[in-house]
């Protein structure tokens, strides 16, 4: 059975972003960039696939999952402040996960945070040694999520990790740690208000609302149950951002020229500033969090 995700009343498919539509790689800001690639690389099991004289770019494959920008001197954000919650990087199969979650539970310096049984995924989340949020999981086939009132249903339940490890963990997979292909598969933000959250990411970029629990939302394109979440766990009432290390650009691609002038004319018609060159246009989300559409393609 097909189900379909509804936009929430009032909003027009017209509105919405195709089907396509995908998350990029997250740009960081990076206190000392050769120690948190060295750790990206040793501890998740990413590869650099450029880099030049303040960057580099790493991820699985020919797929980035991580731009870290060299930014020295800028201080870490505090619990409270808007910015990064998570980047979740996505794998094919329950092995690949097992081994980069084994791979990344090991390494000194990450922080194991938990895991959960999301319905939809399976998810384990650690703490870079900068402080980012990491999550690494799977999804579950989608004949496998449940909808109820047009939301596809998600929640949070104890997954034991060494039961999972024990079960899924290969031989091959642990082996071949950097070489099974990883992609982003959603971004968590932190904001100081979920409504506001709701106007910008679903109103006028065009997300369709796919769940909304106590303090957080979660919007996708194409009946994916999250693209990017956004939450005021931590954060209710936060301002703009200041400087600070963790999350530089938020990256989504597109499928068509249509997605980027609709999601650009929705985006002036709310006053909101927006710089394009054609193929792409950046934008600021209400807490400075910066935000780029692109063109699907090498250009991306």
């Amino acid at each position: 059975m097909t189900h379909v995700i509804t936009a929430g009343t009032g909003t027009r498919t017209s509105d919405l972003l195709s089907a396509g539509t995908d998350v990029h790689a997250v740009t960081l800001h990076a206190g000392d960039i050769d120690a948190l690639a060295a750790y990206y690389r040793d501890a998740v099991g990413l590869t650099t696939l450029a880099e030049g004289d303040r960057f580099q770019v790493l991820g699985r494959g020919t797929t980035p999952v991580l731009v870290l920008h060299h930014t020295p001197g800028l201080p870490r954000p505090a619990r409270n402040q808007a910015g990064l919650f998570h980047t979740a990087i996505l794998f094919d199969d329950e092995a690949d996960l097992a081994a980069s979650v084994l791979s990344t539970a090991r390494h000194p310096q990450s922080q194991f945070v938990g895991s959960a049984d999301h319905l939809v995924s399976i998810a384990f989340y650690f703490t870079d040694p900068e402080g980012n949020g990491i999550e690494l999981y799977v999804d579950r086939d989608r004949s496998q999520w449940t909808y109820r009132g047009g939301q596809v249903l998600m929640d949070t339940l104890h997954l034991d990790a060494q039961d999972f490890l024990r079960s899924h963990l290969t031989e091959r997979a642990a082996l071949g740690l950097h070489d099974a292909e990883a992609k982003v598969g959603h971004v968590h933000l932190q904001v100081g208000d979920i409504a506001m959250a709701k106007d910008f990411y679903a109103d006028a970029l065009g997300f369709a609302t796919t769940f909304e629990a106590p303090g957080a939302l979660f919007v996708s394109a194409g009946g994916y149950h999250h693209h990017l979440a956004m939450n005021v766990w931590n954060s209710r009432g936060a301002g703009p951002r200041a400087a600070t290390l963790g999350l530089g650009e938020v990256a989504i691609t597109v499928p068509s020229l249509d997605d980027l002038g609709a999601a650009a004319s929705r985006l002036r018609d709310r006053g909101v500033d927006v710089r394009g060159d054609g193929r792409s246009l950046t934008t600021e989300d209400p807490w400075r969090n910066r935000v780029t559409l692109a063109l699907a393609g090498p250009a991306a």
